[in-house]
């Protein structure tokens, strides 16, 4: 048997995402005349509460788009230590933006608006100006844990109020929306700019959103064309994305229970588990986790080691109950 917790971003189409996919109306997108990928830029923008959207190919050319087009090279952008922009894309803000990255130690991926409050730097020529608030939601680092709507606003105030923009790299936002039943615009709107991905736990192949004021619009399509993200007949694509903003979206509520079950075998087999899932991501604590991570693939689990002593495990549509329980029945062996 072979179960891949290593990411949801492991998924693989549906049949009917596929089919979806196959019949797709499609046109030239840099030309804006790709009917499916309008659909979706639309209903995302709706969704997310914001005047416009663009569809890009990742996550991560959103967050670069997002970190492009608020800030100018020389600016300080503060986000959570773990966050993704830091961890994930390669150096990019530097490359792309030539903007300064401030890492704030946050409690499980969660910033405390205080703290953000107070390292933000009043004007001086010795400074990098604080010029962007990033905020992950969920912070996949911190534990799939979920960013209120409530500290979402206090954190976007703290940004306002100090002169700065704001922007929600909402990834698993789905994720978060359905652990809490809020509406996804409740989370995006208090930020100037917010993107979401479907290629994670909604399971299509490829896209994410990146979505906005109008105001933004051309710099971010601008910004999108140099980092070689605007694509051709980009239906086939956001057919996908649209079939599972129909289909796949509710269903998370499964990964995250599963996720749940996991937390609660490994705790049971003696595992050093850390805090209860809130979503569909689970760590554990162990001496060598580069060798517990390849024993556990040996055996047909995979997962990822994210550091000398931690692995992560991710719940999706492609792994179900009996995934579940054969996972855990090999960490069982394992450590016993």
């Amino acid at each position: 048997m072979l179960v891949d917790l290593r990411s949801d971003t492991v998924t693989r189409p549906t049949a009917a995402m596929r089919r979806a996919m196959a019949d797709a109306e499609v046109g030239d997108d840099v030309f804006g005349e790709d009917p499916t990928v309008n659909r979706l830029e639309a209903r995302v923008a709706e969704l997310l509460g914001k005047e416009t959207a663009i569809f890009v190919p990742s996550g991560t050319m959103a967050n670069q788009i997002a970190i492009r087009v608020l800030t100018e090279p020389g600016d300080e952008v503060i986000l959570e230590a773990d966050a993704h922009p830091f961890h994930y894309e390669a150096g990019g803000a530097a490359v792309i933006a030539g903007v300064t990255l401030r890492l704030v130690a946050g409690v499980r991926g969660v910033l405390d608006p205080a703290v953000v409050r107070a390292v933000v730097r009043p004007p001086n020529v010795h400074h990098a100006p604080p010029r962007l608030l990033s905020v992950e939601n969920t912070a996949n680092r911190g534990g799939g844990t979920v960013i209120s709507v409530e500290r979402c606003v206090e954190l976007a105030n703290v940004a306002r109020d100090a002169g700065m923009h704001s922007h929600l790299d909402g990834a698993r936002l789905w994720n978060a929306h359905v652990a809490t039943g809020r509406p996804l615009g409740e989370f995006a709107g208090p930020f100037t700019v917010a993107n979401v991905c479907f290629s994670k736990g909604l399971g299509a192949p490829i896209g994410s959103v990146w979505t906005g004021p109008r105001s933004l619009a051309e710099k971010a399509r601008r910004t999108r064309k140099m980092l070689g993200g605007g694509m051709r007949q980009a239906g086939i694509l956001a057919a996908a994305a649209l079939h599972a903003l129909d289909h796949h979206v509710a269903r998370l509520a499964d990964d995250h229970a599963r996720a749940r079950a996991l937390w609660e075998g490994l705790r049971a087999a003696g595992l050093d588990v850390e805090a209860a899932p809130e979503t569909n991501i689970v760590y554990v604590r162990v001496a060598d986790a580069p060798v517990f991570a390849n024993r556990l693939g040996e055996a047909g689990v995979r997962v990822v080691a994210v550091a000398a002593d931690r692995v992560r495990f991710v719940t999706h549509l492609d792994v179900d109950d009996a995934g579940i329980t054969y996972a855990i029945s090999v960490c069982a062996r394992l450590v016993g």
